[in-house]
């Protein structure tokens, strides 16, 4: 996405955007100005979905955070390791509760995979820092986005 709309990763938000209604403007149908010569025009052709998706998630902070930690460990994965299909920040999963130890119960997060199946994560999960989760049906990968909060004070609460 940072090659996408030309930036670097350390882009403020408002290059973020100044970024997207660019390359808009570049690549968009509607939008192109008649070049001086058939030189000026752009021989490659980019999807307009795509530079919508790659704008919402590098302007909003915590699918950016996910982002960065998915290109992060790309890197440290070698080229056997699992690919994930799509970052899906941990707020559009669904919360619920299971059966946890004694009274404390165990939180556990689901979102619906195209298949039908879901994936799933817990709060075992996120303390041992796990962002990958696969579908219970398929094969399918994602990338889970979300940060430990850490309590004021260092109180348990």
């Amino acid at each position: 996405f940072y090659q996408l709309l030309a930036l670097q990763r350390t882009a403020s938000a408002s290059d973020v955007k100044l970024a997207y209604h660019r390359a808009l403007l570049l690549w968009h149908p509607d939008k192109r100005s008649a070049p001086a010569s058939s030189a000026d025009v752009p021989t490659a052709v980019v999807d307009i979905a795509l530079l919508k998706e790659a704008y919402n998630t590098l302007s909003h902070t915590p699918t950016r955070a996910a982002y960065d930690a998915l290109l992060n460990q790309r890197h440290s994965f070698t080229q056997s390791g699992p690919r994930p299909a799509q970052v899906i920040s941990l707020e559009d999963f669904a919360e619920t509760e299971a059966e946890g130890d004694g009274d404390h119960p165990m939180m556990i997060w689901t979102y619906s995979c195209r298949c039908g199946g879901l994936y799933r994560i817990n709060e075992e999960d996120m303390e041992a820092e796990r962002h990958m989760v696969g579908c219970t049906t398929c094969s399918e990968v994602v990338w889970v986005g979300y940060e430990i909060a850490e309590d004021e004070g260092g109180d348990e609460g």
